[in-house]
């Protein structure tokens, strides 16, 4: 038996993992990575309300079997270990306490939901159900932000001093988007959980925890643009936050809707810097590829290196994070990155942060909200 704090007990699959994917629209490109050419998984259900979809996805995985909703799924009786749920966020709470129920393992796309008490429930189901819950992170296994975090932990730069994350989010460029994304994406920004903040923002605050740990205080100012009649976008938008370490992060959200961004992927240009007493460390991109230099470079003692060889592509952080959750699967060893509770600690932050710009840019404490 597998067990660690807050986690579900049970023995690690000597077999393939079954595993059945809970929609197939755009980030499905992403996440399926992980289970191409992979012997550890089997592949048996794709589901999703759209026929066309299906039909298009279905060629990869001719032994799967084709469902138009997760009840049908659920009703067929066909035998599944894990899911993978990438449906909008405010199904997250049905589909997964219903996988759970049914004695699935579950890796959840994020956000985990909107609000604490959707998450309690969450992580009551799994524990209920004892089964493991997921909420994927692949920002922790894009490989600059892992030679960043290698290169803090081991001291090079001295104590650090503080870091900056910059997103500019642009209008042109990049992959094509459904339509009915983005309306989902409208629909949540009505709910006050915009696309930059909560939903892109997830992984900048996630990095953050990853990083350097527990934050015990955030500031914000969450500004509106209107993009369209009717359709705001939660940008320009400033977060400041002091960890309990004591090292303090500003990021800094702008929307430049007539930009051009090159990018295989969403049109965001991304990067990090972390400095300490002694030099500084710098990611220069992620999902686009806004500055053509090497991904990650590190200036100490006057002279700067540069890493030109670094897997920078975005995409290969879904693959790997997807391989983690069936390695862990398949051995129950490590980190699951993230866990049910490390995820509720995300969410608290991005909490934190709406309630600070709601009154006026007052520290809040995530552990304080509600």
């Amino acid at each position: 038996m597998i067990g660690n704090p807050g986690v579900a007990q049970f023995v690690p699959f000597e077999r393939p993992v079954r595993v059945a994917f809970i929609g197939a629209g755009r980030i499905y490109d992403l996440n399926v990575r992980a289970y191409r050419e992979n012997d550890d998984v089997d592949v048996v259900a794709l589901v999703d309300a759209n026929p066309e979809r299906l039909r298009e996805r279905s060629p990869e995985w001719p032994g799967a079997q084709l469902f138009s909703s997760l009840d049908a799924l659920i009703e067929s009786g066909l035998a599944v270990d894990a899911v993978e749920v990438l449906v909008p966020i405010v199904a997250h709470e049905d589909v997964v306490v219903q996988c759970l129920a049914n004695g699935w393992h579950v890796n959840l796309q994020k956000p985990m939901t909107n609000d604490l008490a959707s998450a309690g429930r969450i992580v009551a189901a799994s524990v209920a159900a004892n089964r493991q819950l997921r909420v994927m992170e692949n920002y922790l296994f894009y490989e600059p932000l892992q030679r960043l975090k290698a290169t803090i932990d081991s001291g090079d730069l001295g104590e650090i001093q503080g870091y900056h994350m910059k997103m500019v989010a642009s209008g042109r460029g990049g992959w094509e988007v459904p339509f009915e994304t983005y309306v989902h994406q409208f629909e949540q920004a009505q709910r006050g959980r915009g696309i930059l903040l909560f939903d892109d923002g997830w992984h900048k605050l996630s990095t953050a925890l990853w990083l350097f740990g527990p934050v015990r205080e955030v500031r914000a100012w969450v500004g509106v643009t209107e993009v369209l009649p009717g359709v705001v976008v939660d940008a320009p938008t400033t977060i400041v936050w002091e960890h309990t370490s004591g090292v303090r992060g500003v990021w800094d959200i702008t929307l430049a809707l007539d930009m051009h961004l090159r990018s295989d992927y969403y049109t965001n240009d991304e990067r990090w810097e972390v400095t300490g007493r002694a030099g500084f460390a710098r990611v220069n991109r992620c999902t686009g590829r806004g500055i053509q230099q090497p991904s990650f470079e590190v200036y100490l003692d006057g002279e700067m290196r540069s890493f030109h060889s670094l897997d920078d592509d975005w995409a290969s952080s879904f693959r790997d994070s997807g391989r983690h959750w069936i390695t862990w699967l398949r051995g129950g060893n490590g980190p699951l990155l993230w866990g049910g509770d490390e995820a509720v600690e995300v969410l608290r932050f991005a909490l934190a942060a709406y309630e600070s710009a709601a009154r006026g840019g007052i520290g809040v404490d995530p552990n304080a909200v509600s």
